[in-house]
């Protein structure tokens, strides 16, 4: 791995992960390229941000619960050569029911150049320390939809209460939010805001 990149979770006790592209439980149905082990990796300065937000988490009663981190470029790139492909339809229902797959890009969910690949950027959710349960956020992990847009209607209070503590728990750590997925941050003083790193999760 690259000097100054960690598994999140040597470095940030007691936070769960469950890397999606790692697995077959994401939107390309299958593991991604460069994702060869279920960790999340991250810059340090990543890791000690997400430290205090944990920490201010915790204050509410939740815990934090990663999906992804650190991208490898190839893992975008293999989006990009996916979403040209023919549709298939295993997981249009549950993740881009309403578009097309080339749409993915001009709408703002997948890109070309990924703030995951600098490797200070995050899809996250909360989960109740008491329970364990993930808290209910009206929408799971890159659904591909205005429904998933930080302020969207239709979902209930209780779920637009649950994006706003996520929200505000993040930016007062030093994170800037994407209003496009309600999951996706990025950390304001990122170390590498220009550099687009290609080593595998390994």
């Amino acid at each position: 791995m690259r000097e100054d990149f960690v598994f999140v979770d040597e470095f940030v006790p007691g936070i769960r992960w469950d890397a999606k592209y790692a697995t077959w439980d994401n939107f390309v149905g299958k593991p991604v390229d460069g994702y060869v082990a279920n960790r999340v990796v991250g810059t340090t300065a990543l890791c000690a941000a997400l430290r205090r937000a944990q920490g201010r988490a915790a204050s509410l009663g939740f815990g934090l619960l990663l999906w992804d981190g650190y991208r490898p470029q190839r893992a975008v790139s293999s989006f990009a050569q996916w979403a040209k492909s023919p549709e298939d339809g295993r997981t249009k229902l549950r993740h881009y029911p309403n578009i097309d797959r080339a749409e993915m890009f001009a709408k703002g969910y997948v890109a070309a150049k990924s703030g995951h690949s600098r490797g200070s950027t995050v899809d996250l959710t909360l989960f109740h320390l008491a329970t364990g349960e993930l808290a209910a956020m009206g929408g799971d992990h890159d659904l591909m939809d205005p429904i998933s847009h930080l302020g969207a209607r239709g979902i209930t209070p209780a779920e637009a209460k649950n994006r706003q503590h996520l929200c505000s728990i993040m930016e007062d750590c030093g994170f800037v939010r994407y209003d496009v997925e309600w999951w996706h941050y990025t950390l304001k003083e990122e170390p590498y805001p220009d550099t687009y790193f290609d080593f595998p999760v390994a």
